[in-house]
């Protein structure tokens, strides 16, 4: 109390746009009273000083965040990209360059059916005409060759890889009882 007159002068200074000199007083003192113990405070006027620039400083650092909004709709913001990154781009085009690669690494016919079904869009039947084999064929196939690729995948793209020789075996009595007719 004894140092209000020599605070307010101090602030008079040093106002702040939407900061009253009352209000930052009150802010000083409603810290001050908030302190536990006032053994530790040597020189009390330094210490309300330091208090009434700590609120300064308060109120400056919130200033200068930056209010979020909720926007609803995306397109308000008019920062949406049309086109992907170059990082993107580079990705895309890698993963489907090893899909490719993965595909052209299928048995010949199991090859042409995927193809057919999965890159052409054809159905079953439309296949099964196409390439003079029965539905039943072409499912089977289709089977054996996304069984491949997942293998494939799954083992990150390396063909030789297997859990065991056991592992091996199974798949490998997998793939042959699978549609080899045609």
């Amino acid at each position: 109390m004894p140092h209000e007159p020599a605070l307010r002068a101090w602030l008079q200074n040093r106002r702040l746009a939407g900061l009253e000199v009352d209000d930052i007083v009150q802010e000083t003192y409603a810290r001050l009273i908030a302190v536990e113990s006032v053994a530790g405070i040597r020189n009390p006027k330094t210490y309300a000083f330091q208090a009434a620039y700590s609120v300064l400083m308060t109120h400056v650092r919130r200033s200068r965040v930056v209010a979020f909004q909720t926007v609803s709709d995306i397109d308000q913001l008019g920062a949406s990209a049309d086109e992907p990154s170059p990082e993107h781009r580079v990705a895309d085009r890698d993963e489907l360059q090893h899909l490719g690669e993965a595909i052209a690494s299928l048995p010949a016919r199991v090859r042409d059916v995927f193809t057919l079904r999965r890159v052409e869009g054809l159905s079953q039947r439309e296949v099964a005409q196409r390439l003079g084999i029965s539905e039943s064929t072409v499912e089977k196939h289709m089977s054996r060759g996304l069984y491949l690729l997942t293998a494939l995948f799954t083992r990150g793209g390396n063909q030789t890889a297997g859990a065991s020789k056991a592992g091996e075996e199974m798949r490998g009595a997998y793939v042959q009882g699978v549609g080899t007719a045609d």
